[in-house]
């Protein structure tokens, strides 16, 4: 890959994270551009579309989806790099469409949907250097001007390259000629901390940054999978996109009338344009309200990323708000999906509406800590109250409120600390006048601890040591401590409920004395698929016709000695099942909750009765049943579920 020609070199850190910062605006508006011409591919029967074109144009839609998810990776890997020198991530960017001069001016950038025009577009904004493509009809630029960087002026300035690929070849310079003049030690001194990796984002490809190795292997990285890629490359971003328009000509040839897009807005704005703009207001319900939602979970998201690369407290912490910002990428798209459905302004059909990625000014970091922590669970649960209000203008965004929903349960889960600040006595619950915990009465191995406001209970064989007692509630969890280690009353009653309820084994349970209500049954019966571990199960919940609570931890590796529950031997196995496999066509229950009837078969899997959502480790919903035979033995080709394996290797339980 070749220097921009009259590019002058990047002699500075300074300048490195200008053209980082500009690289990665870059990879964050075309992952939006992608998004809004997928969104509105048709994707129903309904649509004037024949059995094989309804088939290529979703074929084309997950295709386009995965470019987009890509280009979200590169923008990640764009951000180690930049944390690496010792900058800050950069997710800011300027509201569609771009204004001439922010980026070069061969690269317009707007809001478009899917049609030949924006395909081609695409193909000439992933074009291979030196491969001559035209630009889609009507991508011209509205002015033609130069950027360039006057040699020896020590204030950055931006500067003009032909391709994105090209951009790449001067940051790669730049990185490699700052390494020699400063030494690689003094140019990456950035905190290894503060870099997302493979460990913690479900994006593939993340390499983590440390040196200048590192940092070319994920440029190359990012070239080789989309931008200035080789033009023989069949996974580039661009021989897919042509493979597309290949397609794409061929059914219009079959069929003139073939439009596979609905007629969504270019450039869509939630508010009244100012004179002149080349926009379009989406004033009408309800997809004003819908573009709403969606622009308020896209920056929120963001926010979520940003707060990732703060995080100093662990890989587990930053695990959880990467996550989290990937399922509200996913929890977007059937919004933004639904958005293309619903007129634009009035009752007129021939435009329609579309999401914006409307950015706020400020998507800076909070301080880490549990106070963070709450405001960022606390902002997902007002995204989905709007959603709750959304989905009575719109029914078909309910599953979406029901992800919110579980995104905040996974933060909870995945960061106790936040539950609760106060881990000592409070006036509400006065501190124990006793030199120590006091002493539990034990029930057929359960130990029942008194408190003043309840009464803990403790089965220890049903724990798997997940920790969110001891990390929520070190005041009353004493791990390490010899004798008596609970203490009720070293926290409020509504802060050990919490913790209660968190407790995915229910080895934690509890008997409230105050009259406050006792452990709700789930609103939704869940099983959920712990990578390389076991089933964690939530619902009123029967085992072998006993009731056991509303939470269980059922083993799937086969090698506990506390079946049918998890007592950690997948550790020692060791056990591999992935805990986000494929999801499956299904539809939505009728009712969600319910009893959920457990009866592990002789020899064999687990019979589940009830309503169900099988949903991935991320919250991801694989299946919807009433009924399903759930592996136990470790070795179904076809997990969760069974596919009679247990006989080949004549797995023996009761």
């Amino acid at each position: 890959m070749s220097l921009p020609a009259h590019f002058t070199p990047i002699e500075t850190r300074e300048h490195l994270l200008g053209m980082l910062a500009e690289a990665a605006e870059i990879e964050h508006n075309l992952m939006c551009c992608y998004l809004y011409a997928a969104f509105s591919l048709k994707q129903g029967a309904d649509e004037d579309l024949s059995e094989p074109e309804l088939a290529a144009v979703r074929r084309w839609r997950r295709e386009v989806m995965d470019v987009a998810i890509e280009e979200m990776a590169h923008l990640t890997m764009v951000a180690n790099i930049m944390s690496a020198i010792g900058g800050t991530p950069h997710f800011g960017r300027q509201n569609f469409p771009i204004a001439p001069g922010y980026h070069p001016a061969g690269i317009v950038v707007k809001l478009a949907p899917f049609n030949p025009a924006t395909l081609q577009h695409f193909i000439f904004l992933e074009r291979p250097e030196g491969v001559p493509v035209p630009d889609g009809e009507g991508f011209d630029p509205p002015e033609i001007y130069e950027r360039h960087q006057l040699p020896g002026r020590v204030m950055p300035s931006a500067q003009d390259y032909d391709t994105v690929g090209q951009l790449y070849a001067a940051i790669e310079d730049g990185l490699t000629l700052l390494a020699a003049r400063l030494g690689e030690d003094a140019l990456f001194l950035g905190d290894p901390v503060r870099q997302i990796g493979p460990d913690v984002s479900r994006l593939s490809g993340i390499l983590r940054v440390k040196c200048l190795k590192t940092a070319l292997a994920a440029i190359d990285a990012i070239i080789v999978q989309g931008e200035g890629a080789k033009e023989g490359s069949r996974t580039s971003h661009y021989q897919r996109f042509l493979a597309i328009r290949d397609e794409y000509q061929a059914l219009v040839a079959a069929n003139p009338r073939f439009h596979p897009a609905r007629p969504a807005a270019h450039n869509p704005l939630m508010r009244r344009p100012a004179a002149g703009a080349q926009r379009t207001w989406i004033s009408a319900s309800p997809a004003a309200e819908m573009l709403d939602l969606a622009n308020a979970a896209y920056n929120h998201m963001l926010r979520l990323l940003n707060q990732a690369y703060a995080e100093t407290r662990g890989s587990e912490q930053q695990r959880v708000f990467t996550q989290a910002a990937t399922d509200m990428m996913y929890a977007i798209s059937p919004i933004a999906s639904a958005l293309t459905r619903h007129p634009a302004q009035g009752d007129d059909g021939s435009c329609t509406a579309g999401m914006s990625f409307a950015t706020l000014r400020a998507t800076t970091t909070l301080p880490v800590g549990a106070a963070t922590d709450a405001i960022m669970i606390e902002r997902i649960g007002e995204i989905a109250a709007a959603c709750a209000r959304v989905t009575a203008l719109s029914p078909e965004l309910a599953v979406v409120q029901q992800r919110f929903d579980r995104i905040v349960e996974d933060m909870k889960e995945g960061l106790p600390a936040m539950t609760s600040s106060d881990t000592t006595a409070t006036p509400d619950a006065p501190a124990p006048q006793r030199d120590g915990p006091p002493v539990p009465t034990v029930e057929n191995g359960v130990e029942h601890i008194e408190g003043n406001s309840l009464t803990l209970h403790f089965n220890g064989k049903l724990c798997i040591h997940s920790r969110h007692c001891v990390l929520g509630q070190p005041g009353v969890f004493k791990a390490n401590v010899e004798g008596p280690w609970i203490d009720p009353d070293a926290a409020t009653t509504e802060a050990l409920v919490t913790v209660a309820h968190m407790c995915p084994s229910g080895a934690i349970a509890y008997t409230r004395k105050d009259g406050g209500p006792e452990e709700a049954k789930p609103p939704v019966n869940l099983v959920q698929l712990r990578e390389n571990g076991p089933l964690g199960l939530r619902g009123d919940l029967r085992i072998n016709g006993k009731a056991v609570g509303m939470r269980a931890t059922l083993c799937r590796c086969g090698a506990s000695k506390n079946k049918p529950y998890c007592d950690s031997s997948h550790h020692d196995v060791p056990f591999v099942a992935t805990g986000e496999p494929d999801t499956r066509p299904s539809e939505p229950l009728a009712v969600r909750n319910g009893v959920v009837d457990v009866r592990p078969q002789p020899n064999g899997p687990l019979e589940v009765r009830g309503n169900l959502e099988i949903c991935a480790g991320t919250g991801r919903t694989i299946d919807r049943v009433t009924g399903a035979r759930l592996c136990r033995c470790g070795h179904s080709a076809n997990k969760p579920f069974c596919d009679n394996s247990h006989e080949r290797v004549g797995f023996v339980a009761d």
